[in-house]
Parts: structure tokens; sequence; C-alpha cells
């Protein structure tokens, strides 16, 4: 990704089963992909789409800025409840959880900086 790119345009979000043969997608952890859309590696933010194998999971993780998360298509679960897609979460500075997705799902993610994953406690 070029630094220098400030704006990127990504269409078709909403049904995003539209977007799998259209997304560049990597391994990034075991049974979820992704797919960067943005990186400024002087501050840290970046944004990409994940995809979620039904029942991968990300480990337990804080964040030290915000996180924003758009479900875009099937649901995820932070512990305390489970999210659809159109679903919006916003997790604060000083916030901490891991997620699971029981039956796949694709996300929108948009972090101020990187997380810290945690050891298991």
């Amino acid at each position: 990704m070029d630094k220098q790119s400030r704006s990127i345009l990504v269409e078709g979000l909403f049904g995003a089963g539209n977007l799998l043969g259209k997304v560049d997608w990597r391994p990034f952890r075991d049974g979820v992909d992704i797919s960067p859309l943005y990186q400024d590696p002087d501050k840290g933010s970046s944004a990409a789409l994940l995809r979620y194998q039904p029942g991968a999971s990300v480990p337990k993780h804080d964040h030290d800025a915000a996180e924003y998360i758009l479900v875009l298509e099937g649901s995820q679960s932070d512990g305390s409840r489970e999210y659809h897609a159109g679903c919006m979460m916003i997790s604060g500075p000083g916030t901490r959880h891991a997620i699971t997705s029981e039956n796949g799902c694709i996300v929108l993610a948009i972090w101020e900086k990187p997380v810290r994953f945690v050891e298991q406690e």
C-alpha cells in the first residue's frame, strides 16, 4: 500500500459475498483472512476487510486507541453479545476482547493504532 494514497474507494461492501472474487485475501489467523485496504506506518492507523470461516476466532487483544468494526455479512461475537450484518461496534481505548464467529462473517475493520494480543490468562 502506498502511504501517499490517502483516498480509497471500496464499493459493494453490503452483500459482501460479492467481494470474494475481487479481493486479495491473505491468511491472518487460523480461519481468518485479511485484505488490507490502508496503512499509515507513521501513525499506526489501518483499515482492512476480515473474513472469518465458521468457528474461527481472534484471540484476546487490547486496544490502545479506537477500533471500528462494521459487520458486512454473517455475525461475530465479543463474548458479551452477537453482532449481525449492519451492526457497527466501536471499541475505545483501554478495552479488551476476543472475537469469535460461529457461522462465519466478513467485517470492515478500522484501527487508529494496532491492537496488542495478550497471552492466554
